[in-house]
């Protein structure tokens, strides 16, 4: 699955939602730290100047400003790469953003292992781990264009702070242009019985295709995309979680913080089930091609079909 459909990276979403955004509201200000050629917002640059801010290299100043406009009644988005927006200015985002609830909605591209040859230092696998745990802050991972574009468009009536994350690589497209962005409400893209498939960003059409592979051995697997992280669409895991008794959870970002966790922590508490999860280690990026840091991080089809088989195997 994939090959056959159109590749497009999340981050593309951005620039288009922001311009249509810009049209249809003159509330929505875009702030950028020096990269908008990279995130695409510089697309609403173009369109709307006196309403873009360039902060330039000062990316915690930008999340002051940004709280500083949202507290003037403004609907304010930041860019930058993951790594920056979440990590360099985790203290602002926190302090000024987050504490106080405010309408700052924190879109940084760059995210996960697949930013390639930059490395380790601009691998951002932790940022989803450091935006969940904020109080007050809603956590997104779109899945491909259609997702992200109507998740970016859908947080200007989203009250208060979130985060949606975007990557740089081209990604398969699964839903449609006239897709619909409901927060904290997961999709059931297969019905199974076997185990299920918990995934999210790249790794939801690895996951599908995996579910095809099982499939033809005569595994029935369940996949849900589970876009939002939180608030995390409780009901529709754990009725997931009592039908097929195993699961997998599928990730770009660290196994500690982000999806994994999620589903380790409401598993514990309401439904014990043996979990595999497909994630990045307790481990650094590294240099590399996207294909080839897929493979070294274990982050395949290949990986989800093994963690599957893994899971039932462990059913008591």
């Amino acid at each position: 699955m994939g090959e056959d459909r159109p590749m497009k990276a999340t981050r593309e979403a951005y620039g288009n939602a922001l311009v249509e955004l810009g049209r249809e509201r003159e509330d929505i200000v875009v702030l950028e730290a020096d990269l908008a050629k990279s995130t695409y917002s510089i697309k609403f640059k173009e369109a709307f100047p006196e309403r873009f801010i360039e902060c330039g290299v000062a990316e915690a100043n930008m999340m002051g400003v940004a709280a500083g406009l949202a507290a003037s009644g403004m609907i304010a988005y930041t860019g930058s790469f993951a790594i920056f927006a979440t990590g360099r200015a985790f203290e602002q985002v926190r302090n000024t953003i987050a504490y106080a609830a405010l309408n700052v909605k924190i879109c940084p591209s760059h995210g996960g292992i697949t930013v390639g040859e930059d490395g380790g230092s601009h691998q951002s696998i932790e940022d989803v781990a450091l935006m969940r745990v904020l109080p007050n802050m809603k956590v997104v991972v779109p899945a491909d264009y259609c997702q992200a574009k109507a998740a970016i468009k859908a947080a200007a009536d989203i009250e208060g702070p979130i985060f949606i994350r975007t990557g740089r690589s081209k990604v398969p497209q699964i839903f449609s242009e006239d897709y619909h962005f409901e927060l904290g409400k997961a999709h059931l893209l297969k019905e199974g019985k076997d185990v299920t498939i918990f995934a999210n960003g790249i790794m939801l059409a690895k996951a599908l295709s995996a579910a095809e592979t099982l499939s033809k051995e005569g595994i029935l697997a369940e996949v849900i995309n589970i876009h939002t992280l939180k608030p995390l669409d409780e009901e529709a895991i754990i009725a997931s979680l009592k039908k097929t008794g195993a699961a997998v959870t599928a990730e770009e970002h660290s196994v500690i913080g982000g999806l994994a966790s999620a589903i380790a922590e409401l598993s514990a508490k309401r439904a014990p089930v043996p979990i595999e999860m497909v994630a990045v280690g307790d481990l650094f990026g590294t240099s590399g091609g996207e294909a080839e840091l897929l493979e070294y991080f274990h982050l395949t089809e290949k990986d989800i079909v093994e963690a599957a088989k893994e899971a039932i195997s462990r059913e008591a």
